[in-house]
Parts: structure tokens; sequence; C-alpha cells
């Protein structure tokens, strides 16, 4: 069966977990962790993506991640590539380090975003790397250390959307929260969490039996953790991109189609686009082309950046001003 392709949703919640090739460990020491986190760190910032949760295990990571303009992949490539590269020249081995892709849920934010948080933050303890909850407060190569302030070196972590869950006052959020993972630490490895091949939407294989058995159909999907109606609408929303994509394509739309267009809508010559320039129609301009090069036409953030001579970062604040113009004076691509 050939794999499925990523779900890329703006601003969707992912578990993302990649395991050491053969079970072999990725983490040989502190030195290797503090090298991971420091390309993590790096890579957040390049996509401004949003990291809720994280851990370090000797073989495995698992991250909890809110997509930002760009797709996950973004982040993950440089993230998993750099730190390969690290690993093998420091190591003197070449080859792959990774079991094959890194698993990427996406999950349903209402239903599941605390539980990730929990479970993910609970893998030292099952794991037996901490002998109790004391020790998981302490644990460095967690975010559970960050949320509670006993790491406070870690600025990348997004703390705060997930403590305002658990009361307005920091103090009172931070005991709540450790309440909250408390509650779960004597409870196992949870396959429908972990990626484990599961029909995760709709609960596992004993929900998924009791289904079968009252002929009652539910939609579900190997890349999402959530219920019926959400799978479907995400299903939906990604063929509807698609859809749009190949229709654009049929229609002769590329790029050069692309700057064209913008250049007339905002009345600049076609070379004025490829310059910053204090002129706001160019400025416009490009972020229209980026909004709807990415958007539209699923052009990559990396090849607008080449076309506009500008960061990843730049682009993603670019897709954004884009957004919002199409928002505010309802521009249309097509007319």
């Amino acid at each position: 069966m050939p794999r499925q392709g990523r779900i890329n949703i703006a601003g969707g919640i992912y578990h993302v977990i990649q395991r050491g090739l053969e079970r072999r460990e990725i983490f040989k020491n502190d030195e290797d962790r503090e090298e991971f986190i420091r390309r993590l760190a790096e890579g957040l910032e390049n996509t401004k993506h949003k990291c809720y949760g994280w851990v370090l295990m000797p073989n495995h990571f698992h991250l909890l991640i809110r997509s930002n303009a760009k797709p996950l992949s973004e982040l993950m490539r440089s993230l998993l590539t750099g730190y390969a590269v690290y690993f093998n020249r420091k190591n003197k081995r070449s080859g792959y380090l990774y079991q094959n892709r890194y698993k990427s849920i996406l999950c349903q934010e209402d239903n599941y975003l605390l539980e990730l948080v929990r479970y993910i933050h609970l893998n030292p303890l099952r794991a037996n790397l901490v002998k109790d909850m004391e020790g998981l407060n302490k644990y460095k190569w967690s975010g559970h250390a960050v949320l509670i302030g006993n790491n406070k070196e870690i600025k990348w972590q997004n703390t705060a959307d997930i403590l305002e869950l658990f009361g307005r006052k920091q103090t009172d959020a931070v005991k709540k929260y450790i309440e909250f993972v408390k509650e779960a630490k004597n409870i196992n490895y949870r396959e429908e969490l972990s990626g484990g091949g599961l029909i995760r939407s709709i609960g596992g294989w004993k929900e998924a039996l009791n289904l079968s058995k009252s002929k009652h159909k539910q939609l579900g999907d190997e890349r999402m953790l959530g219920d019926g109606e959400f799978v479907g609408s995400v299903l939906k929303e990604a063929e509807e991109n698609l859809n749009r994509r190949e229709h654009l394509k049929r229609k002769g739309w590329d790029k050069e189609k692309l700057i064209k267009r913008v250049c007339e809508l905002m009345n600049i010559k076609e070379e004025e686009i490829y310059k910053r320039s204090k002129n706001s129609n160019v400025s416009r301009a490009r972020n229209l082309l980026t909004y709807w090069g990415n958007r539209e036409l699923g052009i990559t953030g990396k090849d607008l950046g080449r076309v506009l001579s500008i960061s990843s970062a730049a682009v993603s604040q670019s897709i954004k001003q884009g957004a919002k113009l199409v928002k505010e004076n309802n521009h249309k691509l097509i007319t």
C-alpha cells in the first residue's frame, strides 16, 4: 500500500514522533540533547510554529506542535537532517539515523490537546528514566519541567497557552497542571496517542469493533486523532485545497502568471516585485504573492523566499500579511 501524504493544516495541532533506526539510541549524552534542542529552538523561530510539549528519550522523541502558515515538514526537515549530520559526524558513522519517516498525527484540539501534553510528559516515568513525580519534575529533557517553572533555560516552549487552560493565576494553574499529570501517572502506554497504527480517529480497535458490530460507519484516518466529524472536515478541506490547486494548474497558473496578476492588481511593474521597497503597493504585491503562491498554488516557503530574496521567517510574516490583505480588501486571484 502506498504511504499517505502529509495533511497540512495551518494552526493544526500535531503529535510528532521519531524513533532511532532499529530502536538504537539517537541521543547518547547531554551534549547530543543540547544540540537537538538548539536546532529545535532555531527551527521554531524560523517557522513560527509553537511547541506545547516535548520529551527526549534515549532512542526516540515526541513533540507537540501547533503549525503556522508553513507546513510542519519545513520544521522537521531542517531539524532531522541537521541533527543526523551532526550525530553521524560526531560518532564517525554513516547511513540512516532514524527508523522510517517521522510520524505526525493531526489532533482534534478540544478533545486531545491536554491529554497529549500529559501523555508526552509522562514518558520518562513510564520508561523508568525517573522513579517518581519528584524525579519527573526535575527531568531536564522534557517540557514538563518547563511548564512547572523548574527549567527556566528553555525560552522557546509555549507555556502560556497550556497553563491558561488550568487557570488565570500562574501559581494556581501550575498546581492544577501537576495534579492533572499525577492523575495519569499509573496509566500505561496508550497506543491511540502514540502513533501505533490504530484507527486513532475512532478511539482504537475496541471502539472500531463496537462500531463494526453495530454496523455503524465512522470515518477514520491513521494520520489523525479525533472524532469522525473532525476527520471528515479535515479530509474535506484537504481535498478542496488539492482540487483548487489542480484546477488552477490546468488553467495555466504558475509562478510567472501569479506574479503578473499581483503586479497588475497593485499597479506596479513586474521587475519591482523582486526588490524590497518603501512603496506600499510593492509591499502589498509581495505579500499577495507569498499568500496566493503558498495557499493557492502550493509553492513552498523556501521557493518563495528564493524568488523574493527573503528569509523563511520573512516569508511566514509575508503570508500572514497577504491573508490579511485578501480578507480586508476582498482581493480575488481570479476575477
